[in-house]
């Protein structure tokens, strides 16, 4: 094999790696939506659940791929990767609060949706990048898309106040997960990608179980909510992360986050099938607007 096809070749094994891992992720509203059909279980116990099972998967493969000192990190960047595992954790509370006020297609689509935008945003103070032209479009598609998807979208009728805390909840997801890939992005060119990660999830159950025992961690769940749990921390956590960082070895960034589309996608879907939440016509207009903001800073990408 030449090394040009053996180049292509791995380049369209990375992108199948990544197109399985957003497929993966996009079964994380589902599964907690179910969770909260049949047990008791709130985002607290959830989240911490998700981070705490997938952690030790995690460190394991670090530890393999790196040795003993892939968990080590230096002064500054230990609190970066600290503070990577704090807005994590945040992240999943956040997220999965929001899944239970407006369903999984709205909240699913404001919260990843929107955290591209919100990344070039706040990498204009924290990184120092350029506010372009490109990042001002979509900001401006992705408030139009929310505003459109809020007004459109399905089960919205408990009350103004459920669901416009709802969408606090699922920007303030989004914006968790932003400042995550900030981190991510500034110790990227001296640590392998395992390792903020690794040590981010760890750091994040630890900070969650005081919070979710405070709020009443549920432990109480029947054998199949266990199952769910298991596969919310192994499958679209810990795998999932792992499938994505091999992936981006011999994808561009570009066609990684055009994949990662996958994921809205394959929630609403889901959600659609499994539990009936069907967007109106607004709610299409605006989820089209907030995936058109997605590729408009994708395309621009170098």
């Amino acid at each position: 094999m030449t090394a040009m096809a053996l180049t292509r070749a791995e380049s369209r094994r990375g992108a199948l790696f990544i197109a399985l891992t957003a497929t993966l992720w996009g079964t994380v509203g589902i599964v907690t939506r179910t969770l909260y059909t049949i047990s008791a279980a709130n985002p607290l116990s959830v989240a911490f659940f998700r981070l705490a099972l997938a952690a030790p998967v995690l460190l394991v493969a670090t530890w393999l791929t790196l040795g003993p000192q892939g968990l080590r990190a230096s002064g500054r960047d230990l609190w970066v990767m600290l503070g990577i595992g704090a807005t994590m954790a945040l992240y999943q509370v956040t997220y999965f609060a929001a899944i239970a006020r407006l369903g999984v297609a709205v909240a699913v689509l404001v919260a990843i949706c929107t955290c591209p935008v919100m990344v070039a945003l706040l990498a204009v103070p924290l990184l120092k990048e350029r506010l372009s032209r490109r990042v001002l479009t979509a900001m401006v598609l992705a408030l139009g898309g929310t505003a459109l998807l809020v007004g459109g979208g399905p089960g919205l009728g408990a009350g103004q106040g459920r669901t416009l805390e709802g969408v606090l909840l699922a920007l303030g997801a989004g914006l968790s997960y932003a400042l995550v890939t900030i981190g991510s992005r500034a110790l990227a060119g001296r640590y392998h990608p395992l390792q903020p990660i690794s040590i981010g999830f760890t750091a994040g159950s630890l900070m969650l179980l005081p919070f979710a025992l405070a709020g009443g961690l549920v432990l109480n769940y029947p054998p199949v909510g266990w199952i769910l749990l298991l596969h919310l921390g192994l499958i679209p956590t810990a795998l999932g992360y792992v499938l994505f960082l091999r992936g981006l070895r011999t994808t561009s960034a570009t066609t990684a986050s055009i994949l990662t589309l996958l994921e809205p996608l394959t929630s609403t879907g889901l959600a659609w099938m499994l539990f009936g939440e069907r967007l109106g016509p607004l709610g299409i207009g605006g989820a089209a607007l907030l995936l058109g903001a997605m590729l408009i800073l994708f395309r621009g990408e170098r």
